[in-house]
């Protein structure tokens, strides 16, 4: 478990870094360049139309792991246009209040039977 966390600052880390050199160096407004690769039908879009499922199964878990309350559909749609950025800190969180406990970090405490 000790590795997974450390992997996932390491993720956070260099992912936060590329991103910053990124946009001090191409700007911040990525939604042109990202749909305008998609509708090129281009590798580029290709890559851009898979990332996008992964995006939504990344959201959709984190709702379905909270039970789709309130708070579950808010951290889905952060998950969503969050990324890694926000997966990587929420699972290190789930971890972490998990102790560790694989069954729980994937399912939530309230369906993990004691």
């Amino acid at each position: 478990m000790q590795a997974f966390r450390i992997y996932l600052v390491v993720v956070v880390v260099c992912l936060g870094t590329y991103t910053m050199m990124v946009g001090v160096n191409h700007g911040w407004n990525l939604l042109p360049v990202f749909f305008h690769d998609l509708l090129a039908m281009t590798w580029p879009g290709q890559f851009n139309a898979d990332f996008t499922t992964f995006l939504m199964l990344s959201a959709l878990w984190v709702a379905w792991r909270n039970q789709f309350s309130g708070t579950g559909i808010a951290l889905a749609v952060v998950a969503f246009f969050g990324g890694m950025m926000f997966l990587a800190p929420y699972l290190l969180y789930a971890s972490i209040q998990a102790r560790g406990n694989v069954n729980v970090i994937l399912l939530g405490a309230s369906r993990v039977k004691a």
